[in-house]
């Protein structure tokens, strides 16, 4: 394998405390100790895999996924438990200019569609993901940007066909959101959860529909051989008709090739607190349960869980290294400190942090791999891939059972562009997040 950043991103230290992995144990499964023929091969065991298997193998196909370490060990298992709109950052101006109106309402259906999916999952299959939240909340950090929601607004209407409410800074005080925000607005789509308490559900799923899992099999190298591919982990192999690549933040420069200066992992940073009791709540005047962020370009995201523990997440290191990630996690505690300063002793006991996605044209792609008959990928979802994640993972299924991407909006099956610089792109992040903090005074 070849990624552009060092061994400790992808090891255990930035995982090491992560606070979803004391809630629930998830199904063990083995590590590949056979090689193996298939129809489809799935590389990654997160949210985009799993669903994949879920669609391949309820119809029949003989499925096996391979991951690094285990099931939803990368992003899909340390998120924030955001199930909501989102997956790409491109804006309305930039879709209709190069897909069309027709096409970008397509795909903000497609965001709203992947919310449903998931809670529909959850509730066929009865799973307690301890769900809270009415929709999703964005608190304006700046006047001028709660002047500008009722442009937002006007946009959501017209994008997902929903109402979302305006609130003052009076009416967040009322509803237990004082933090000194300027304002906010509430889409009234999506949820929060439990992470691994889905994970877990869906790995449970796919085996029993018959799919196979393995943790412990890096796939190290993926060639074409004859009419079929040929995936290398360990000591064994697993040949496949064909090969879905659902590794996003944690990809390989050569698996495939392709991919090569095509995606930009970056660091998201996430703590929580220990459970507050009513009077802590009280003090800051944060009773409420909503998800919300915060209006920055270098957002800061958070709720509250169930049992009164606060979630707090945002940007993470640039540099991949432990000095880096300590670093980050110094800069999360200081701003939660500073956006909620009546719980200034309140100890956060919990920090990890993980990889996301970007892509050059700021949207996943889900589809077919140019030029390699067989070969498919989905990736890319800019930190919120809980809904978009698992959606692409079911759009890329049925797209490997039909043979054609005519189910996925164009804004997501058009091919990935490169980014300057190659392996070395890593250098573009510091001026851009430098601009982006000036952009948020």
């Amino acid at each position: 394998m070849n990624r552009i950043f060092g061994d400790f991103i992808y090891g255990e230290g930035p995982r090491a405390n992560c606070y979803w992995d004391t809630t629930c144990d998830i199904p063990t499964v083995p590590s590949l100790d056979r090689s193996l023929r298939v129809d489809v091969a799935i590389i990654g065991a997160g949210f985009t895999g799993l669903n994949a298997a879920k669609v391949l193998a309820e119809k029949g196909a003989a499925v096996v996924i391979l991951d690094t370490h285990a099931p939803g060990w990368g992003a899909s298992g340390r998120n924030g438990g955001f199930c909501c709109l989102g997956g790409g950052k491109a804006g309305d101006a930039f879709l209709d200019a190069n897909f069309g109106k027709d096409e970008r309402l397509r795909w903000r259906s497609t965001e709203k569609a992947a919310v449903g999916y998931v809670a529909d999952f959850l509730k066929e299959h009865k799973v307690d993901a301890g769900v809270h939240s009415n929709g999703e909340t964005v608190l304006a950090h700046r006047a001028r940007d709660a002047r500008a929601f009722d442009d937002e607004m006007s946009s959501v209407k017209e994008n997902y066909g929903v109402e979302p409410t305006a609130h003052s800074s009076k009416d967040l005080r009322d509803q237990g959101l004082s933090a000194g925000f300027h304002g906010g607005m509430t889409i009234p789509i999506g949820f929060a959860l439990n992470p691994r308490v889905y994970i877990g559900a869906l790995v449970a799923h796919v085996l029993h529909v018959g799919a196979s899992v393995f943790q412990d099999a890096q796939v190290q190298r993926l060639a074409r051989e004859g009419s079929q591919w040929r995936l290398e982990a360990g000591n064994h192999h697993v040949l496949a008709d064909d090969v879905i690549v659902a590794t996003n933040g944690y990809s390989s420069e050569d698996i495939p090739d392709w991919l090569a200066g095509r995606y930009m992992p970056t660091q998201s940073s996430v703590g929580v607190t220990r459970p507050m009791t009513r009077s802590e709540l009280e003090a800051q005047g944060w009773m409420s349960h909503q998800m919300c962020f915060d209006s920055r370009n270098l957002l800061h995201y958070f709720h509250l869980l169930p049992d009164n523990r606060m979630l707090f997440g945002m940007r993470g290191g640039l540099g991949g290294t432990p000095a880096s990630d300590t670093r980050a996690q110094v800069r999360l505690i200081r701003d939660f400190k500073q956006m909620f300063p009546a719980w200034g002793a309140v100890e956060l006991t919990n920090l990890w942090s993980g990889m996301v996605c970007i892509a050059r044209g700021q949207m996943p792609f889900v589809g077919q791999v140019p030029k390699a008959p067989g070969l498919w990928a989905a990736l890319g979802y800019h930190g919120n891939g809980v809904a978009m994640g698992s959606y692409a993972g079911h759009l890329i299924g049925h797209a490997v059972l039909i043979r054609k991407v005519d189910n996925i909006p164009l804004a997501m099956s058009s091919p990935l562009t490169k980014f300057p610089l190659g392996r070395w792109r890593r250098g573009l992040m510091p001026p851009v997040y430098g601009a982006l903090a000036v952009g948020d005074l």
